[in-house]
């Protein structure tokens, strides 16, 4: 038992900002880090969390009337973070002349390698969660709400997402892969016989 506690106790060590953490900072890290582990599994249950959070932030900021630059620090954030998640781990335009890695396949006859994302679809949600209860606790503070003509964040914003997103299917259709597993073939191996042999 003292075992597995102290291999949990290593492993906050990454935590650790100034100084060694009080038991019951690392207690309540570790109860953290618990209910994450707890929740991995349940992709749509935390997207849906996340989405009512989102939800909740935009009427909060619809009803005050402010915080503008805030939502649009967001929304790039959560633009930087969707970006990640559709890019390989290692990207094929660095890796075209040399053969020191993993690689995705180009040409129809090469070997199947799976597609790695940069920014996995769990720390993707974990960090866009975190970007909005940041938002949302910035909106409590008048220092953040600096007046601003918010229709011309709204038109930066949609024309940075649209030229980041057709850079983004271009490189995609250049490198030839897909971020997404629907629609992708699936290979099975050999069907089985049913029989088997005596030795």
């Amino acid at each position: 038992m003292e075992a597995a506690t102290a291999g949990r106790t290593r492993s906050w060590v990454q935590w650790e900002v100034q100084g060694p953490l009080h038991a019951s900072d690392l207690l309540s890290l570790q109860v953290y880090q618990s209910w994450l582990d707890k929740s991995t599994p349940h992709t749509a249950v935390r997207w849906a969390v996340t989405l009512g959070l989102s939800f909740v932030y935009v009427v909060r900021v619809y009803l005050l009337q402010g915080w503008y630059i805030v939502t649009y620090a967001l929304g790039i954030y959560h633009l930087n973070l969707f970006i990640a998640f559709l890019s390989p781990k290692v990207d094929p335009s660095l890796m075209e002349d040399s053969d020191d890695g993993p690689s995705l396949p180009t040409k129809q006859n090469e070997e199947f390698r799976p597609f790695i994302r940069r920014l996995p679809e769990f720390k993707f949600w974990h960090a866009a969660t975190k970007g909005i209860l940041v938002a949302m606790v910035c909106t409590f503070f008048e220092a953040f709400n600096v007046p601003v003509f918010w229709p011309i964040l709204v038109m930066y914003f949609i024309m940075l997402f649209c030229i980041t997103m057709k850079r983004q299917i271009k490189h995609m259709i250049k490198y030839r892969y897909i971020p997404f597993t629907h629609g992708k073939r699936k290979y099975t191996g050999k069907e089985d016989a049913g029989k088997t042999f005596a030795s």
